[in-house]
């Protein structure tokens, strides 16, 4: 598989603090790829030198055989980005939102319109071009964001929480999305805290634990390495205890050995219990 992101001996420091260490990453072509860390792991940092806001001490990033550092004016035609907080043009409608990416640009007026109209259908917000931001949903914003993005036809998208705040069915067709994108050969960078959406949509993931990744692999082969299958074990007074077998019968054989006062729960194991045991913390948001 070809390479699209390539991270060799990154760093990044602030008054003599390392916030991203000597980072190694490789994201291939039409890869769906989750970066996960708890607060302060550098998961910002590292998607602001990614994106060229912000420079790096040492290392080298490219992205699709470009130098990000060195080229920074050419790159951005390489990828396009989702943020976290809504940053649409609220005096705007979302066709005008588009429009204004698309000149940008430089995209002449009839690909323009063109090219408009195809991103306004594809996610499905072709009925709602002439409304304002602030009269349409959560969903919708997000979808718009999405479609401004894809103006220039980027080969790469970072989507940072691109569902945040989006109820359940919302986040969903989201997804959905997403998933389109990336069968359709768009490079996906993905942060979230949301542990499920990672294990739902992402090929590989990454956890970055102070600048550093300490674990990469397929979410199941990050489960299988932990052990398919968790039991907690409620203790009064002393919380819960996690213990992790590779299958249910060894599970079952370990919960003959407890005192029958305790309240146990035997169930799959899941990607947040990979970073917790990792990391010794929650996902979150930097």
């Amino acid at each position: 598989m070809s390479k699209m992101i390539e991270i060799a001996g990154l760093n990044k420091e602030y008054s003599g603090k390392k916030v991203v260490d000597g980072l190694n990453l490789e994201v291939g072509q039409g890869e769906l790829f989750g970066f996960l860390g708890p607060n302060g792991a550098g998961k910002t940092t590292t998607i602001r030198i990614l994106t060229t806001l912000t420079k790096p001490s040492s290392g080298r990033v490219l992205i699709n055989g470009i130098d990000v550092a060195r080229d920074p004016a050419r790159v951005k035609s390489e990828f396009g980005v989702v943020q976290q907080h809504l940053s649409l043009n609220r005096d705007l409608t979302i066709g005008e939102n588009l429009e204004l990416h698309a000149r940008l640009h430089h995209l002449p007026a009839e690909e323009r319109r063109a090219r408009i109209a195809d991103l306004l259908d594809y996610v499905a917000l072709s009925e709602h071009a002439d409304y304002l931001v602030d009269d349409v949903s959560g969903g919708m914003k997000r979808r718009a964001m999405i479609a401004r993005a894809l103006i220039h036809r980027p080969k790469l998208l970072f989507l940072d929480e691109p569902t945040v705040g989006l109820d359940a069915q919302t986040r969903r067709k989201v997804w959905d999305l997403i998933r389109r994108m990336n069968l359709e050969g768009t490079t996906v960078f993905l942060t979230t805290h949301y542990i499920e959406e990672a294990e739902a949509l992402c090929q590989r993931v990454g956890v970055l634990h102070h600048g550093k990744i300490i674990a990469i692999d397929s979410p199941l082969n990050l489960r299988r390495k932990l052990g398919m299958i968790a039991v907690e074990i409620n203790e009064s007074g002393n919380g819960t205890k996690y213990r992790y077998f590779p299958d249910r019968a060894r599970a079952s054989e370990f919960i003959q050995t407890l005192p029958n006062t305790e309240r146990v729960v035997m169930r799959e194991s899941n990607l947040e219990d990979v970073f917790i045991e990792l990391t010794g913390q929650k996902v979150s948001s930097d």
